[in-house]
C-alpha cells in the first residue's frame, strides 16, 4: 500500500509539474472582448475614431498616423489605478482589468498583438489612448493585460508590438471612420484609371539601388498582385521601389500585405501616396 501510495503520488506530482511547463510556454492569446466584462456601455467600448495631429511632449514630437504594417520591438510597461475610470484620448472609458493599450501614434481605436520576449506569452489588445511618454517605451498596457504578459510586478518588459490590420480596419469602420473598401485587389486595379488616384494604398516590397534587382522582383510578385515599378530619390541618388497597387483600403489588402511578407520580403509595408 505504502508503495501504491508513493507512486501515486509521483505520478500527481510529475502531473503537475508538466501543467506548469505547458502553462509558461503556452501561448496566451485574449481578446479585447473583455471589454464587455465590466459593464461598460457601447460608448465606453467604441469611442470615436481618430488619428490626430503631429504633436511634442517632453521635447519629443509625435506623428500619428494609419500604419497598417506597423511592427516594433521595445520596452513596454503599464499604467492602471490612478488613470481608472478617467476618458481616454478617444473619448472611451480606461478600464484597468480591460484588455486595452495606449500607444503615441497607432490610430485610436485599432488592434495590437503584444508579445512578451521574454516568457513568449501574447496578448491581443485594443489600443484606446496615447501614451507612454518616458524613457523611450513604445507601449503602455493595463494592469490586466500586464498581468497576463506576465510583467505586473517588474513594472516593464522588452516585447513586439504588432499591429493586426483586419481588426483594425473593422473598428475604425465600428467608430465612425472611414468605411473599408469591399473587394479584392484585383477588381480594385481594374476599376481604377490610368492616372493614379490621390490617396491610393500600396504595398511596397522594396526600394532597390539596381533596377535589374527590382525587375526580378516584380517577377517574382506579380502572381500576388498588380506589381511595377516606381522611381523616387532618396538622398539625391534615385532608387527604384517595387510596389503592388494601387490596392482598397479593405481587410483584402491586409492579408495580401502579409502575403508578400511570407514570400521573402518580410520588410513589405503599406504606403499610401
Amino acid at each position: 500500500m505504502r508503495g501504491r501510495t508513493r507512486f501515486a503520488f509521483g505520478v500527481a506530482l510529475a502531473a503537475v509539474v508538466m501543467l506548469g511547463a505547458c502553462a509558461e510556454a503556452t501561448l496566451t492569446i485574449e481578446t479585447a472582448k473583455s471589454l464587455t466584462d465590466g459593464g461598460a456601455s457601447d460608448a465606453d467600448r467604441v469611442g470615436r475614431y481618430k488619428v490626430g495631429r503631429p504633436y511634442t511632449i517632453n521635447g519629443r514630437s509625435y506623428t500619428p498616423r494609419e500604419d497598417m504594417a506597423y511592427e516594433e520591438v521595445g520596452m513596454a510597461s503599464w499604467y492602471g489605478p490612478k488613470f481608472h475610470g478617467r476618458s481616454t484620448a478617444n473619448g472611451e472609458r480606461f478600464d484597468q482589468n480591460a484588455l486595452t493599450a495606449a500607444h503615441p501614434t497607432l490610430p485610436l481605436p485599432s488592434m495590437v498583438r503584444v508579445t512578451n520576449l521574454q516568457n513568449g506569452r501574447s496578448v491581443d489588445l485594443r489600443v484606446n489612448d496615447r501614451g507612454p511618454f518616458a524613457k523611450n517605451r513604445i507601449i503602455d498596457v493595463s494592469k490586466r493585460a500586464a498581468e497576463l504578459l506576465g510583467f505586473r510586478r517588474e513594472g516593464k518588459a522588452r516585447v513586439r508590438v504588432s499591429i493586426l490590420a483586419e481588426e483594425s480596419l473593422a473598428l475604425r469602420e465600428a467608430s465612425g471612420g472611414p468605411p473599408t473598401v469591399r473587394g479584392t485587389p484585383q477588381a480594385a486595379q481594374m476599376a481604377t484609371s490610368a492616372d493614379t488616384p490621390v490617396g491610393a494604398w500600396y504595398i511596397q516590397a522594396g526600394a532597390f539601388t539596381d533596377a535589374t534587382n527590382a525587375r526580378r522582383v516584380v517577377s517574382r510578385l506579380a502572381s500576388l498582385g498588380p506589381a511595377h515599378l516606381s522611381g523616387t530619390l532618396r538622398d539625391g541618388r534615385p532608387l527604384t521601389r517595387v510596389r503592388i497597387g494601387p490596392l482598397p483600403d479593405s481587410p483584402e489588402t491586409a492579408r495580401l500585405l502579409r502575403a508578400v511578407q511570407a514570400s521573402g520580403y518580410p520588410e513589405a509595408r503599406l504606403v499610401a501616396d
